[in-house]
């Protein structure tokens, strides 16, 4: 497995795939509608697995075009064995990216022009899942499509004459033949790792060092254009092939990166050195123009980074607490401990929701003492009011410097309480209008890395980018609703990890699922013992899943095979992890 993304403990969000079945494809017939590393060898090109072998002799027009599209998961030398498919004139085939993903089903229909026995079309149709864009980066699209290729006898058996333009591929084969790769870019702010998952052509496998090398300089994915950046100059490029040397470590040379400063030298090798961890390679010889690009370092491990990889992570001994009938209580594991000092815990302040910072150190609550007002202060003390009050605020969640807490009131507009270094907090907007044009907003969380926000919108899932501009501007971009189709009804949203979501609802078919955060991958999780509706949830990597029901507070770990456990009983509990 390969190193976890900072801040998370979870498995990446495509180990999901392993749930899902593989069907088989399906056709009818019927007449369509209409030390110096020692350099080995370079790692462009390589023996992969064998292509397959083509269409069978004498294969109807059907099978001709289902086996078109299983070849088509190949990528190798311009889908080569897609091409196998086709005539001779046909070769002129356009197979560019973006690349449509549809699910393992499809349905195939010909017919055959009256008096032209060596001419068919036929068409698919199919469920289209979302696009593979040229990067690598999967942007989720749900639509019903129609494809129509036309077939022709050619020396006597069925070859494709034409065909649509791009490759079309199966979710099952896109995870086959592609493996998710995490990229590392950087938080402008912060200067801290930030993940963007992309999924890269798996064969031959010693070429992956390079295709995620190639995708870097590329620059961040759109999800995350205008948040995150590159540490690397967009003028920077290899000065040679990177090349494969023994026991897991690879060397390239970069040139024009201009003129830099040691700082921002070690941001460069830290994205490249974290990225190309993630395809299992352990030791990177660096250098730029042939010296090397870290003074003194000419070979860098993912260890000589541990500062800035996975700094923001909440400690494992920092608690979640709950709100019990106006009262925050410690979570000990999955335990319910006794209520916190003060007046936080003595009912006091009447709490609606709560949550603490990542370093455990302070609280960021919701009263209803006068309507719903956001009070925060340190961790079992008395809270101060903020200025922030409405009919209605959502469960307060920290940026990880702990340096701003954010809240939704009345489900319209979002508040951050920005801290300075005295701790004295000043409220400030965050322009939300993508979100806000979406519906309500009922639920927001921000990812650990600072990134991201999820969403409740409407009672559907969306994510988007948090962008800060240099007068300190913040709003919330690229925003995508997920999984509108399955995932309706919604109440609460956490992040499980930073590629990752836990989101549940009122429906009892999909009460509690996991969601990754490119939409990919969605998993609906058993409600056994549940009570639907849900109101609520809290997750955070490495902690149990905690959910609230009408019933009480109930948790979900993998040490409970598969089943919920109560945890509290009563109704309006909630739970949150800290950040």
């Amino acid at each position: 497995m390969s190193p976890p993304c900072p801040r998370r403990a979870a498995s990446p969000a495509t180990a999901l795939a392993l749930l899902l079945a593989v069907l088989l494809l399906t056709g009818c017939a019927s007449v369509p509608d209409s030390s110096p590393v020692q350099v080995l060898r370079q790692v462009t090109e390589g023996d992969g697995p064998a292509l397959p072998p083509g269409p069978a002799p004498n294969s109807s027009p059907l099978d001709l075009v289902r086996g078109f599209v299983n070849a088509s998961a190949s990528s190798d030398n311009r889908h080569a064995a897609a091409r196998l498919f086709l005539t001779g004139q046909a070769q002129s085939w356009d197979d560019a990216v973006p690349i449509t993903v549809i699910n393992d089903q499809l349905a195939l229909n010909y017919g055959i022009p009256p008096g032209q026995d060596d001419r068919a079309q036929v068409r698919m149709r199919a469920t289209q899942v979302g696009r593979l864009n040229r990067d690598g980066s999967f942007v989720q699209d749900e639509a019903s499509i129609d494809l129509d290729f036309q077939v022709a006898k050619d020396g006597g058996q069925w070859r494709i004459a034409a065909a649509p333009r791009g490759v079309v591929l199966r979710l099952p084969d896109l995870r086959a033949n592609y493996k998710p790769v995490t990229l590392y870019f950087m938080d402008p702010v912060q200067h801290v790792p930030v993940c963007d998952l992309r999924y890269l052509a798996s064969n031959p496998p010693r070429s992956l060092p390079s295709r995620v090398v190639d995708t870097l300089l590329e620059g961040p994915s759109s999800a995350l254009a205008g948040a995150a950046v590159s540490a690397i100059p967009k003028t920077a490029h290899l000065r040679s092939n990177v090349t494969l040397g023994p026991n897991a470590s690879v060397s390239l040379d970069m040139t024009e990166l201009g003129a830099l400063d040691e700082g921002q030298r070690r941001l460069i090798a830290a994205q490249l050195v974290l990225s190309l961890a993630e395809v299992n390679v352990d030791l990177v010889h660096l250098t730029a123009d042939g010296a090397p690009l870290m003074a003194g370092h000419p070979d860098l491990s993912r260890e000589m980074f541990a500062d800035i990889d996975g700094d923001d992570d909440p400690r494992p001994d920092v608690p979640g607490l709950a709100v019990i009938a106006g009262r925050a209580r410690m979570l000990d594991g999955v335990a319910l401990g006794g209520p916190l000092a003060g007046p936080s815990g003595d009912g006091s302040y009447a709490l609606t929701s709560a949550t603490t910072s990542t370093d455990g150190l302070r609280l960021a609550a919701v009263n209803r003492l006068d309507g719903r007002q956001l009070v925060v202060g340190r961790l079992n003390g008395p809270l101060a009011q903020t200025g922030v009050r409405a009919t209605a605020l959502t469960r307060p969640t920290w940026t990880p410097t702990g340096t701003e807490v954010w809240t939704v009131r009345d489900s319209l507009s979002v508040s951050r309480v920005v801290f300075d270094q005295a701790g004295n907090g000043s409220v400030q907007p965050a322009d939300a209008g993508a979100l806000n044009a979406l519906g309500p907003i009922n639920d927001l969380r921000i990812s650990g890395d600072g990134m991201r926000v999820a969403a409740i919108v409407g009672g559907q899932l969306a994510v988007g980018a948090i962008s800060r501009s240099a007068s300190r501007q913040v709003s919330i971009g690229n925003v995508r609703v997920l999984r509108p189709i399955e995932l309706t009804d919604l109440t609460g949203v956490d992040w499980r990890a930073d590629d990752q979501l836990a989101v549940v609802g009122k429906r009892p078919d999909v009460a509690v699922a996991i969601v990754s955060v490119d939409g990919m991958d969605f998993h609906p999780l058993p409600w056994n013992n549940l009570t639907p509706p849900l109101s609520a949830v809290a997750v955070a990597p490495g902690r149990p899943l905690l959910v609230s029901d009408q019933n009480g507070l109930w948790s979900y770990g993998a040490d409970e095979v598969g089943t919920w456990r109560q945890i509290a009983g009563g109704t309006g509990a909630v739970a949150g992890y800290p950040g």
